[in-house]
């Protein structure tokens, strides 16, 4: 598993590459945070055009971001999510509180629109 982050107009976009379980969730979790802390990012955006895979754990662990950054009026987006993210975010409702995007741009665009 890796992870990469670049910090664009207020949005913390976190790239992972593999497969997020419960071996590799709380990694992911501690590195998000510390890096989200040390940013001046508003916003956490999780790029998961290299994920293939996603469990309970990895699920668990967008949550929590979420509501971590619900209580400082932060939002949390996705994108890239692909077919099997995409019906893990459909199954567990996820993509109900989350909203999905095809890309960075699209997002800046819809919060420019808001």
């Amino acid at each position: 598993m890796d992870i990469q982050f670049v910090e664009r107009n207020g949005n913390l976009v976190v790239k992972i590459r593999g497969e997020i379980d419960h071996h590799t969730a709380q990694n992911i979790k501690y590195a998000v945070e510390k890096e989200f802390s040390a940013s001046n990012a508003k916003n956490i955006v999780f790029d998961f055009a290299h994920v293939g895979f996603m469990d309970s754990s990895g699920i668990g662990m967008v949550i929590g971001r979420y509501k971590e950054l619900a209580k400082i009026g932060g939002r949390v987006f996705a994108i890239n999510i692909g077919t099997d993210v995409g019906r893990i975010f459909e199954i567990s409702g996820l993509k109900r509180i989350i909203p999905c995007f095809a890309g960075l741009d699209e997002i800046e665009n819809n919060i420019a629109n808001a």
